[in-house]
């Protein structure tokens, strides 16, 4: 049961995985995994905590039950749970004191857990879960086509059956509060479970659904992001970033999450810049900033004039902050090119030579255009006169003797165009074309009188 992004143990083209034995070495067969550093240490708990957190269809849900009675089960082991419809199958993510850490920060009480651990699975229970997951995918685009007929505004990103096939679960996205009550109805009449209907937002969909940021990782919403916090184009300003919305937006529609983890270092960055540093007044005209490079220290200038930008000039933090005292107090800067930290380098010219001649280019070959052959009268073939034979003969041994003597094809081409040619048949009697001699019959009966 290797997920599909796992790339160990590759046979046949299929993903080995770990096959739920505890994750494999990528990490990725379960998502959202907590990493249980307890266990590395050789440390035997002499109290251990009665509670686990397991996690449904591969951690896109996950929650927290009871471990009690005989059969205890470790991290990594399928169990089978209850709950207050059925029994669902899951897989034990972690164990032991790590548990209590996570049920403090996700603030879950203790006592307020009421379920716990039946059993460990069995090969029919997994028969049955597998059973639940295929069919996932053919309810939910049933269930899209329902919603549409309806004309609700909603849209469908997932379906979770329990491990018992008694009670499906719907997520959804909307803009707003939706009347699904008669939506309930058709469902419940379509697949004859219980269904139960629950909307979350844009990111919480991208994390169940899964796939590939533009970094080109697994996305940080489905494999360890578990809080989203507002992002705001302010991040994106304080990173000198242009306002793009397509760039900046992930596969769920927001504003990217990864803008806010830098943050804290461009702030910290931009308290040593000064402030009102837009603009500074010289000799030479008004200097406006356009560009700054926050890590660097770099503030770039240049002179705006009329009807174009003049050349940019580059200043550090503390000549910029000694520029504008000098200007608060009164006193006229010349120019800031003298104290440019980056010289730009003047554009040299580049000395080209003449190639004319030196390259030959080959020369275009000409399409030879296929000449027409003659197609042969069929009528005349039976009445052939003997003599045209002769002359076909004797113009297959001049096509022979073109080949191999080059005056005699000279002479050859000038006999086409004005000469006369014994070689050839005489068809210029003949005024339409694909037709023989027009003497062909009168030739054929002075020979049969001539014998």
């Amino acid at each position: 049961m290797g997920c599909l992004g796992c790339s160990t143990g590759i046979e046949n083209g299929k993903p080995g995985g770990c096959k739920s034995n505890g994750g494999c070495g990528s990490g990725g067969c379960n998502r959202m995994n907590t990493y249980d550093w307890i266990s590395t240490m050789d440390i035997e708990d002499a109290d251990p905590f009665e509670l686990v957190e397991i996690s449904f269809k591969n951690g896109s849900r996950k929650g927290f039950y009871k471990n009690e009675g005989n059969n205890r089960a470790i991290t990594g082991d399928t169990v089978v749970v209850e709950t207050g419809t059925g029994f669902d199958i899951g897989k034990v993510s972690l164990s032991g004191e790590l548990v209590r850490l996570q049920m403090k920060k996700k603030r879950v009480d203790e006592e307020a857990i009421m379920y716990g651990i039946i059993r460990i699975a069995n090969e029919r229970d997994m028969e049955r879960l597998n059973e639940a997951r295929r069919q996932e995918n053919k309810t939910m685009v049933r269930a899209r086509a329902i919603a549409r007929t309806l004309s609700l505004d909603m849209k469908i990103g997932d379906v979770e059956y329990q491990g018992d096939k008694r009670k499906a679960t719907f997520y959804y996205t909307a803009d707003g509060r939706v009347d699904f009550r008669e939506l309930i109805r058709h469902f419940a009449k379509e697949f004859r479970v219980k269904i139960e209907m629950r909307q979350i937002g844009a990111r919480q969909e991208s994390a169940r659904i899964g796939g590939l940021g533009s970094c080109g990782r697994e996305l940080c919403c489905s494999t360890w992001l578990s809080d989203f916090k507002s992002v705001s184009t302010a991040a994106a300003r304080y990173q000198n970033l242009a306002i793009n919305q397509s760039k900046l937006s992930g596969q769920c529609g927001r504003l990217k999450c990864c803008l806010n983890y830098e943050l804290d270092s461009y702030l910290d960055a931009l308290d040593s810049f000064p402030k009102h540093a837009e603009k500074i007044a010289t000799d030479l005209g008004v200097a406006t900033l356009i560009k700054t490079d926050i890590f660097k220290g770099l503030l770039f200038y240049a002179y705006q004039n009329e009807n174009y930008r003049g050349r940019i000039v580059s200043l550090t933090v503390g000549q910029v902050k000694e520029l504008l005292q000098r200007q608060k107090a009164g006193e006229k800067i010349r120019d800031l090119s003298e104290l440019q930290i980056i010289k730009t380098v003047e554009n040299e010219e580049m000395e080209y030579e003449d190639v004319t001649g030196v390259i030959e280019l080959p020369p275009e070959e000409k399409k030879r255009r296929n000449k027409k052959r003659r197609k042969p009268n069929h009528n005349n073939q039976g009445r052939s006169n003997p003599r045209n034979r002769d002359n076909n003969n004797k113009q297959s041994r001049t096509q022979t003797n073109k080949k191999t003597d080059s005056s005699s094809s000279s002479e050859e081409k000038k006999d086409d165009k004005g000469g006369t040619n014994k070689n050839k048949p005489n068809f210029r009697k003949n005024k339409r074309r694909n037709r023989g001699p027009r003497n062909n019959n009168n030739s054929s009966n002075n020979n049969d009188n001539k014998k």
